[in-house]
């Protein structure tokens, strides 16, 4: 659902540009120095770097049964170089975009919506026109009825769409889970290509989930997870794509991996982290495979997804299974991508399950890359 503030073609031109140099290869970008990350002011947002996103994920218990639901909700903030010189609020300075979504895993299906706005940069309350704004003290970030906020130890999340809404209250368990190096996180084999990233894994969720119509309240034992990421340059210009894992473990731990792909499919470059009980460690580049198992290809997009996976980490060997197959998004309408993103279950090597969380694929429906040549 697109906000009326600019006329579609201008908006998405916009757009492109400000995401273009992010998700792209850019000459002009640096490499990120290490840094000690500084909370709270660093849940907020990063206005000077060019792209950033707040990723919320979880796995819902109901009346309806245990894991009954998964969802997704993101925020993206993207910065607009060419507008930056301009001293109107009505300037376009940053871009907010979010998504959001909802799989039942009882009737095999997956809602989604998004949304995008312009902003000039102030903090949310601070310019009367913005309908989307993000703070810069702690976590705040507006898109109109949409937000993700953060008092202390506590996150709310609100996204209600047509088919679904959710009503989340979110509370910290363990502390922040610093990715890479202390926070300082590598894509790619170029040092340019690196982000700030942390992630809150094992979140209790409280509130409610709605499923046209049909309210869930949200029971004990429901889990989520937030990564916060920020960068000036992501990825190397041979990757089309990526996959990544969030998940949860039972046992209370916590388990990232993900690779960069080229377009023959081999992995560009790949890390991840574990913590368990009392430790984590990070994982080094070529320390995480991913094997493709189980395909299923897509009706509407003609995409062809492994929605089962074998993963090989320093601490193991697990498969990691869809909970349904038919999870992609069509971001057509903000970020341009169409992906797959859903709820799934991870199991060990002896077939024990141990952990639920989320499956993220990129680049299957075609390379990810925006262009410039919108209208």
């Amino acid at each position: 659902m697109l906000n009326a503030l600019s006329p579609p073609a201008t908006r998405r031109a916009a757009l492109y540009a400000a995401l273009i140099t992010c998700l792209g290869h850019s000459p002009l970008a640096r490499a990120l120095a290490r840094k000690t990350l500084e909370f709270p002011r660093d849940h907020g947002a990063h206005p000077d770097f060019r792209i950033e996103w707040w990723y919320l994920t979880g796995c819902l218990n109901t009346a309806a049964g245990a894991a009954s639901h998964g969802f997704q909700v993101t925020f993206f903030r993207s910065r607009v170089p060419s507008t930056q010189h301009l001293r109107s609020q009505l300037a376009a300075k940053q871009l907010v975009f979010a998504h959001a979504a909802v799989t039942d895993v009882r009737s095999g299906k997956l809602w989604h919506d998004q949304r995008i706005a312009r902003s000039s940069g102030l903090p949310p309350g601070a310019n009367a026109v913005d309908v989307a704004a993000t703070g810069t003290q702690t976590t705040s970030v507006v898109l109109k009825d949409w937000s993700l906020q953060r008092q202390g130890d506590r996150l709310q999340a609100r996204a209600s769409a047509e088919n679904f809404d959710l009503h989340l209250d979110l509370q910290a368990t363990q502390q922040l889970l610093l990715q890479g190096d202390q926070g300082l996180s590598r894509k790619g084999p170029q040092p340019d290509q690196a982000s700030y990233y942390y992630s809150q894994p094992q979140l209790q969720v409280a509130g409610s989930v709605g499923v046209k119509g049909v309210q869930h309240t949200i029971l004990t034992g429901s889990s989520a997870w937030l990564d916060h990421e920020w960068s000036q340059q992501m990825l190397h210009p041979s990757a089309v794509g990526w996959d990544w894992i969030g998940i949860n473990l039972l046992d209370g731990g916590a388990l990232t991996a993900f690779r960069l792909r080229t377009q023959d499919g081999a992995a560009l470059w790949s890390g991840g982290s574990y913590r368990g009980q009392g430790a984590s460690r990070s994982f080094n580049p070529g320390e995480v495979a991913f094997t493709a198992g189980r395909t299923w290809q897509s009706p509407l997009s003609r995409a062809m997804y492994p929605v089962e996976w074998t993963v090989q980490t320093p601490i193991g060997r697990f498969t990691v299974r869809a909970v349904i197959d038919p999870q992609e998004l069509d971001s057509s309408s903000s970020t341009g991508a169409i992906y797959w993103e859903g709820l799934s279950e991870l199991w060990d090597h002896d077939a024990r399950l141990v952990g639920r969380g989320y499956l993220e694929m990129t680049g299957y429906a075609a390379p990810l890359r925006l262009n410039m040549d919108a209208p």
